[in-house]
């Protein structure tokens, strides 16, 4: 066992599967129990209504995890026009529901394409954020309406694949920092009929891809099968 720990603590990198309504955190604890060591710490989180790639480090890989934070990113998933939602996500409910019988194709493909390059996003509402020392998220549940600061992001791809109305499909590749539910909901508005975030997976950090990663069934039979050959 000691061998193993040994091997942990060096320092590992894990491509995990995030399964959705996990916290990232959620994620840590569990590979915490099953390595038995503390030096344990992700590379970006994910909501738990996202799923998708969380980079995890163990032990002295822990300090490289500001680089892989700092890598772009690649996400699919799904809005949904016609409603906002205080969260831009599915946590809350949706509100404020417009007609899209007049959005077309055309010019949803049009929109997106305005989003691609450096901009200015506000964080969602809801998020871990902090403004004077208190998260948003925390603020907005005390019902406490503050607006974080602007931040610099990038979008370098904006694919809109298939379109069911209210559903709309896409691909986004993006900088560091960039939230997609702020996306949604800026989406959303430049449309003119509001937009929630209702379906969201990340498939790369980088050059680390989602088919490369491991659920986290295979992650413990993985581990579990390490120790036996070599315990």
């Amino acid at each position: 066992m000691k061998t193993e720990l040994n091997k942990w603590e060096a320092g590992s990198i894990l491509l995990i599967d995030k399964p959705y309504g996990w916290t990232s955190f959620d994620i840590i604890r569990k590979i915490r129990k099953l390595i038995n060591i503390r030096k344990v710490g992700h590379a970006g989180t994910l909501d738990p209504l996202a799923t998708g790639l969380l980079i995890v480090c163990t032990g002295k890989m822990t300090k490289r995890i500001q680089e892989f934070m700092s890598l772009e990113k690649e996400y699919q998933g799904i809005f949904t026009l016609g409603a906002t939602t205080p969260t831009y996500d599915l946590e809350s409910s949706p509100e404020n529901f417009t007609p899209t019988d007049n959005i077309t194709r055309d010019f949803i493909l049009q929109t997106a394409q305005t989003f691609i390059g450096d901009q200015l996003q506000l964080p969602p509402a809801h998020s871990a954020v902090k403004v004077k020392g208190k998260r948003l998220y925390e603020l907005a549940r005390a019902g406490i309406a503050v607006q974080g600061s602007p931040r610099k992001i990038r979008i370098d791809e904006f694919d809109i694949g298939k379109i069911e109305m209210p559903e709309v499909h896409f691909r986004v590749v993006c900088s560091s920092g960039t939230y997609i539910r702020s996306l949604a909901h800026d989406f959303g508005k430049a449309l003119g009929c509001g937009a929630y975030l209702s379906a969201l997976c990340r498939t790369r950090i980088g050059s680390y891809r989602l088919e490369d990663a491991f659920s986290l069934d295979q992650l413990e039979d993985e581990i579990r099968k390490d120790y036996n050959t070599k315990g």
